[in-house]
């Protein structure tokens, strides 16, 4: 079985938090730098070393506690592809999001979900830093923007 090799950007961690502003005081001196996009109830940090793209999400907990999701984050609608074929190779269940606005930026994804319940994703940001919309109007469902669809 041959297999395409494709470099990851960054990993991606997303949590769960009772108040972001709380959260980005926090994270801002953990990390030493400030958040690149804050929203009503979202923060995210493209923290440079380790390369990681951290996310704070508002809202309780679920029973999982408060991990929200975890990524890998690519250079391109193909390498997602490539990583899904990869996944569904090693009989992994795959769900497509493909141009979904979330986390105020159009992305195309695939998910996966370990025995535990943990969500994992990967996904190319097509088009970033999109402008916040009435509840509405969203697609992703709050409080849990960026959290997959059920299967």
């Amino acid at each position: 079985m041959a297999t395409e090799t494709r470099k990851a950007l960054k990993a991606h961690i997303a949590i769960h938090v009772q108040d972001v502003a709380k959260s980005i005081e926090f994270y801002r001196n953990l990390f030493g730098i400030e958040p690149s996009k804050v929203r009503t109830g979202y923060a995210k940090f493209d923290v440079a070393n380790p390369p990681l793209n951290f996310t704070l999400n508002e809202g309780r907990a679920r029973e999982r506690g408060t991990l929200s999701h975890l990524g890998i984050q690519v250079a391109s609608t193909e390498d997602v592809l490539v990583m899904r074929r990869q996944w569904q190779e090693r009989e992994l269940l795959t769900r497509d999001e493909m141009k979904t606005d979330c986390c105020y930026a159009l992305q195309d994804k695939t998910w996966v979900r370990d025995p535990d319940g943990n969500e994992w994703e990967v996904f190319a940001v097509l088009e970033d830093n999109l402008p916040e919309k009435a509840a509405a109007q969203k697609s992703c469902r709050a409080p849990d923007c960026c959290t997959p669809a059920p299967p």
